[in-house]
């Protein structure tokens, strides 16, 4: 039996909106692990610094006295500087290895949803106080299917596809979530289910 990995990398750098007043950087994170305290066992997500920098504040605001790893230094004048972005992107790679390593970090919900869904801040929020009609776990599984679609499905498998369209509310306002559900039926008899969530 094989010991308990998480592996994670943050990678790819990219300027979001160059050349106007709200551009950002965002990076690519990708998580594999076998351990059971992740719903899926890869994920790749993009995330934005300011996102790390609220994920940490809502970490350490549910662990008390316990420390949080830190976050490298918030700069705003850096994007079009290689050194600069590649600093970074190694500092949140630190981070994120550290608070997966932080037994009271790793149990925080929010921590799951940041790495494993592209759900904004607000419904990450939402999702962990229950007030959407979708758990934690069915987010994380709807964006997992969504993401790596069937890797590679026999040929030989048909696919119907269908839309599921609800709504739900927020606190502050309506917000329309789609969900395309895949139903493929493979050779063996075996019915699979996957879901595209469109934000």
């Amino acid at each position: 039996m094989f010991p308990d990995f998480v592996a994670v990398r943050v990678q790819d750098p990219r300027v979001q909106n160059e050349g106007s007043w709200n551009s950002y950087v965002d990076y690519k994170i990708f998580l594999h692990t076998n351990s059971r305290a992740f719903t899926a066992k890869t994920s790749c997500v993009r995330r934005r610094y300011s996102e790390f920098v609220w994920l940490r504040k809502m970490m350490q605001k549910n662990a008390g006295l316990a420390p949080v790893p830190e976050l490298p230094g918030k700069s705003f004048f850096f994007f079009n500087n290689d050194n600069f972005l590649e600093s970074r992107r190694k500092g949140l790679q630190l981070f994120l290895q550290k608070v997966l390593h932080t037994t009271v970090c790793l149990s925080d919900s929010q921590l799951h949803l940041f790495l494993q869904t592209q759900l904004p801040i607000g419904h990450i929020q939402d999702c962990v106080q229950g007030l959407t009609p979708y758990t934690v776990t069915d987010a994380i599984l709807t964006y997992a299917s969504s993401n790596r679609g069937f890797a590679q499905a026999q040929e030989e498998e048909s696919v119907t596809e269908h839309s599921l369209t609800f709504f739900y509310e927020s606190m502050e306002r309506y917000e329309r979530l789609e969900f395309q559900t895949k139903v493929c039926v493979s050779q063996r008899g075996q019915r699979l289910l996957s879901c595209d969530l469109q934000l």
